[in-house]
């Protein structure tokens, strides 16, 4: 089992920067993947970046060039470096890992981008 931990989430003016990050414990030497999806009001769950276990790494077209994810796999950690943020990443944003059989979320973090 594996559970994550969401922080860093809050607000933010459009153009301003956030990194959040993720703490997973458990048996985190079994993953494979990690990675970060978002919620707004009234849409689906949608991918925002992922990064495998050896450094691959997947963006979103609409956050491509503005968000980095990076992660320390012996300390559990995954982390979503956010600029240039604009109203529209506004959602609730959701770590997720996943290993061979798996896929475990944690409980999310709030990110607000308003003037």
């Amino acid at each position: 089992q594996v559970q994550l931990v969401e922080s860093g989430g809050g607000l933010v003016q459009p153009g301003g920067s956030l990194r959040l990050s993720c703490a997973a414990s458990g048996s985190i030497f079994s993953l494979r993947a990690m990675g970060w999806y978002r919620q707004a009001p009234g849409k689906q769950r949608e991918l925002v970046a992922t990064i495998t276990s050896l450094g691959g790494t997947d963006y979103a077209d609409s956050v491509q060039g503005r968000f980095t994810i990076s992660s320390d796999n012996a300390k559990g950690m995954v982390y979503l470096q956010m600029n240039s943020l604009k109203p529209e990443d506004a959602a609730v944003y959701y770590c997720n890992a996943r290993d061979n059989v798996r896929v475990f979320w944690g409980q999310g973090t709030q990110v607000t981008v308003s003037s």
